[in-house]
């Protein structure tokens, strides 16, 4: 069992407003940090969360504009301040490279800690023994990646009474098929579909980024357990979501409900709301299961079983 969970850093669009920072949202799995997008300040907004800065991450820019990639400077130079000394890896479009080159060297800040830079494409774009996340090009006004978190399934439950029907004494023996693992016993090989019941699904959270809906990312984030969609606009301002290539709380709604999503998480909206609960109502009238997200605020996400 790994727990996951959702921290938003920053919910507001391109302007800060005094409750909401600048796009970034977090995800703890276990011990590990992965961080989607970096608005300026996002290292601030780590440290009230209790982050930290030092333990194994990943960083997914989802685009090059400056409210969702600012923030990336401060965050390599707070960590090297701090020490840091594992490495990290960060992920975006293309020129993600050189754009990390150049300031580092404008800013002539050293590291004290290695980085490897991935430029994005389509499909898998990093892959761990349990889970792996996905990019799919988004709709924007510039090349941006929506991406989604999606684990391996899981053993299925364990059965004692098989496994000592089988003769398998507890112990170590019996934790390795519980991690899905074939042993020996005797010169016979006991498979863990004999002790086990079927496989269980992982979990899945999508993040759009910023983007128009499509059926290309429906698909995409086909039977997620979360979605956390760009709600930029109220349907009252559908015609300006279409112009500046975002998408309003209702279009969200709709995404999330074709793709069979379980809850649908609305965020990045635009300074013009101080309040978003109409927002979030309009949404409800498409989809059962929405809520609005606010800077600090923590989700943890169960299996489904």
């Amino acid at each position: 069992m790994v727990q996951l969970r959702i921290i938003f850093l920053g919910t507001s669009s391109s302007v800060p407003t005094i409750e909401r920072s600048l796009p970034s949202i977090a995800i703890m799995r276990g011990n590990e940090l992965l961080l989607f997008d970096a608005g300026e300040g996002t290292q601030r907004q780590m440290v009230k969360s209790g982050l930290g800065f030092n333990r194994k991450t990943k960083i997914f820019i989802t685009h090059f504009h400056g409210d969702h990639i600012v923030g990336l400077l401060g965050i390599l130079q707070t960590m090297s301040m701090l020490n840091r000394d594992k490495s990290l890896d960060i992920y975006g479009p293309k020129g993600i490279i050189g754009f990390l080159r150049h300031n580092i060297r404008y800013l002539k800040f050293g590291l004290t800690f290695e980085i490897n830079v991935n430029e994005v494409k389509e499909g898998i774009v990093a892959k761990e023994k349990d889970y792996v996340v996905k990019a799919c090009l988004a709709e924007h006004s510039i090349r941006t990646y929506s991406y989604l978190l999606e684990e391996f399934d899981r053993p299925g439950v364990f059965y004692p009474e098989k496994a000592l029907k089988l003769g398998i004494p507890k112990g170590i023996l019996w934790s390795k098929l519980q991690n899905g693992e074939s042993i020996k016993l005797k010169d016979k090989i006991i498979t863990p579909d004999e002790v086990l019941g079927p496989r269980r699904p992982g979990r899945k959270i999508g993040i759009s980024g910023d983007t128009r809906p499509n059926t290309k990312l429906t698909k995409f984030f086909s039977n997620s357990d979360v979605i956390i969609f760009d709600s930029t606009y109220g349907d009252e301002y559908s015609d300006k979501a279409k112009e500046n290539l975002h998408s309003t709380s209702v279009e969200a709604a709709q995404l999330a409900k074709d793709a069979g999503a379980n809850l649908l998480i609305l965020t990045h909206f635009s300074a013009r709301y101080e309040d978003v609960n109409n927002l979030v109502s309009q949404a409800l009238k498409i989809h059962p299961n929405v809520i609005a997200a606010s800077d600090q605020l923590v989700i943890d996400v169960p299996y489904r079983d």
